[in-house]
């Protein structure tokens, strides 16, 4: 049974995502405000957390930012009223998984709730499965897949969630070029269409962070017509 927890001071929206997240056979805990929010999430252990991006106490993108400073890696569902681009990347930008706009379906609120349990899912097998690379070191950049951890000449490099995800996946397909429509997919687990900046956007700020020089980078290539690729001749 998956472990819940709705940050949301709407009653009426509580309510019915519970009924629904409880279908899909979920325990659920609910906060009203931030500050409580961040409490229960801190404390507690949840395979997902819905996070309402404008909340008393504390907003969303706040309390989003603080449980990745703690290291915490639960799945984050973010929701908001708010419909401008800007705000989009920001939600993402901070540490949220996914990002869904009032109003919206029932219909689609499933399927990105499911759509994050099978990406969970698929990642936990992955790591107990034989064979699986959970360590990659390239020169002086080491990654821990398990530990979500990198370093970079022995100093731990901060990542936010997605662009953790996006150096992993390159890195372990060194040489293979992806376009931004296919990362969207990869990384998002949908199609994001219409944000193929978004990408742009992460993977300049992971190139600030890891890369030397980044106006030559070392590690994430660009493949000229089609996307990006990690070098594969280090």
């Amino acid at each position: 049974m998956k472990q819940v927890l709705i940050i949301e001071d709407d009653k009426d929206l509580t309510g019915l995502l519970s009924i629904h997240l409880r279908d899909l056979d979920c325990e659920v805990d609910i906060a009203e405000d931030g500050s409580t929010g961040f409490e229960y999430a801190h404390q507690g252990s949840y395979d997902l957390i819905i996070l309402d991006l404008m909340l008393p106490g504390m907003d969303g993108l706040v309390l989003c930012q603080k449980l990745r400073a703690f290291e915490d890696h639960t799945p984050i569902l973010m929701l908001t009223a708010k419909s401008e681009e800007f705000d989009k990347v920001m939600g993402l930008e901070s540490g949220a998984d996914d990002y869904i706009t009032k109003p919206f379906s029932i219909r689609e609120f499933i399927a990105r709730v499911k759509a994050i349990f099978r990406r969970q899912e698929h990642n936990e097998k992955a790591v107990n499965t034989n064979g699986f690379q959970n360590f990659i070191e390239v020169d002086e950049l080491k990654i821990d897949r398990e530990k979500r951890k990198v370093m970079l000449a022995d100093t731990r490099i901060e990542l936010t969630p997605k662009e953790f995800d996006l150096l992993v996946l390159l890195a372990a397909h060194p040489g293979k070029s992806y376009d931004r429509d296919q990362l969207l997919s990869l990384v998002w687990g949908y199609e994001f269409h219409g944000y193929e900046h978004t990408v742009n956007s992460h993977i300049n700020r992971l190139r600030s962070k890891i890369e030397p020089d980044i106006r030559k980078p070392k590690y994430i290539l660009t493949t000229w017509g089609i996307g990006y690729r990690f070098n594969d001749e280090i």
